[in-house]
């Protein structure tokens, strides 16, 4: 037997609504015509702008990762720890895209680098702003390195409210404590600008936690931090091998030491009683 449209139904359109006053609400939500034409080129070669949008993405994604983890912070001094693991799962995923963002670059050849390494100047990766945000919630802090910014108020600002801000992992540590765990007074107290340094106490606590109940919250916050810490370390390790391929050893653009400051950042790991606490479960 057909099928015959009931005749109350209404007839699907042939083509989607085209017509629109002004631009359309695609555009007027996502900005696409901003973003896309935000590449300007300084050389003639072709893979530039390879370059240009990778970089760009990169920093689009610094941005949700700042949000994911601001929010999980500010879920974790609220104690709502269901919020915080939500929000680092999804962190989880978003760095894992960018990640992947290094693919494009990951097989330059210096030659390749080289015929537009001129037009970035003096221009850096660690002069992002956002990375120094996201860096910054990592626990990785740094007063000195406020001082690219200067000439940005907005950026400069930011930046420097989140320097004084605890990072997340303060307050992980913070609920740790709240949650009856032996957080040291000198971690709990301690100058939250100043970089974090692991502490054998934490380790305990970490080691005692992971001893307890594995479906409790607490372990299973631990396990998303972990996987956010790991996929840092990816990041660092990713980002150190395609400038390895691209340029040797030679010193970076900005003025940094290239290879040998990667390689000192990828030794590094977040969230290190994570890691170390491991060998006394």
């Amino acid at each position: 037997m057909s099928q015959q449209a009931h005749p109350h139904e209404a007839a699907e359109p042939e083509t989607p609504h085209l017509d629109f006053a002004g631009t359309t609400p695609y555009e007027d939500y996502v900005r696409a015509d901003l973003l896309t034409h935000l590449q300007h080129t300084l050389s003639d070669d072709p893979g530039e702008m390879v370059f240009l949008v990778t970089t760009q993405v990169m920093e689009l994604w610094f941005t949700v990762l700042v949000h994911e983890w601001e929010t999980a912070a500010k879920a974790l001094r609220s104690d709502d720890v269901p919020t915080a693991i939500a929000a680092l799962k999804r962190s989880v995923r978003e760095l894992e895209a960018l990640n992947a963002s290094w693919t494009p670059l990951a097989a330059l050849t210096p030659a390749q680098f080289n015929s537009y390494r001129g037009a970035l100047g003096e221009g850096s990766g660690f002069q992002s702003a956002m990375y120094r945000r996201l860096e910054f919630l990592l626990g990785e802090k740094s007063a000195s390195m406020l001082v690219p910014h200067r000439g940005a108020p907005r950026a400069y600002a930011e930046l420097e409210k989140a320097l004084h801000e605890p990072s997340l992992y303060d307050e992980v540590l913070r609920l740790l404590a709240r949650r009856g765990h032996a957080v040291p007074d000198a971690v709990l107290e301690r100058d939250v600008s100043e970089r974090y340094e692991p502490s054998e106490a934490v380790e305990q606590v970490w080691a005692a936690v992971y001893c307890g109940d594995q479906d409790g919250e607490l372990v299973r916050l631990g396990e998303a931090l972990t996987d956010v810490a790991e996929l840092v370390w990816r990041w660092r390790n990713d980002h150190l091998v395609a400038t390895r391929r691209a340029m040797g050893a030679k010193p970076g653009t900005g003025g940094s030491a290239g290879v040998a400051w990667l390689e000192k950042r990828a030794r590094k790991n977040v969230f290190p009683e994570l890691w170390t606490a491991r060998s006394h479960v």
